[in-house]
């Protein structure tokens, strides 16, 4: 059986940095990213509905920018995950919120930096003012996802995050980690 696709690589117009997609998201964060539509899904809402499926699979044929920028994406899941995971007491979701927070926003690896795990799979950006761009684009997105994670993680109303959500902490999208 095949993972899932992004259903954004056929979105045409859409700027490129590297082999990436900038696609437009719902976001109140401010950055570089297009503004998408709000009645319609955007790659984050795609994200967290195709995290759970997607991080039982080792292999993921990429095909189309779009699926990079959910590979990134997943991978990011991952490592929140892992990160609330982590704490030796179940933290509460404001607790939550800002440990993914400070997540999003730490130095990080982009494509074409030595220490980014998948730089077979992605080109390096062409400048630096385009690896700016892409960097800015790539926090503006992680710390839009992780609020909509919390959101979904602590969904109940209990206090504590969903075990369902939970159970994926230690799965590992494409045997790989951004950290």
């Amino acid at each position: 059986m095949p993972a899932y696709h992004s259903s954004f690589n056929e979105l045409p117009d859409v700027r490129q940095v590297g082999n990436m997609s900038i696609l437009p998201i719902r976001t109140k964060i401010r950055g570089p990213a297009p503004i998408a539509d709000a009645s319609e899904a955007d790659v984050l809402d795609e994200t967290l509905d195709l995290f759970r499926a997607n991080s039982l699979f080792r292999n993921f044929e990429i095909k189309g920018p779009a699926d990079r920028v959910l590979i990134v994406l997943i991978l990011f899941v991952s490592d929140c995950l892992a990160k609330i995971g982590s704490a030796r007491t179940v933290p509460a979701q404001i607790e939550a919120s800002k440990t993914l927070n400070t997540l999003a926003v730490d130095s990080f690896a982009i494509p074409g930096d030595a220490s980014f795990p998948l730089n077979s799979h992605y080109a390096a950006p062409a400048s630096r003012a385009d690896a700016d761009h892409l960097r800015g684009y790539l926090v503006q997105l992680r710390q839009e996802l992780a609020a909509r994670l919390i959101e979904r993680l602590y969904a109940d109303g209990t206090g504590k995050p969903s075990k369902w959500w939970m159970s994926f902490q230690k799965r590992r999208f494409m045997n790989r980690s951004l950290a």
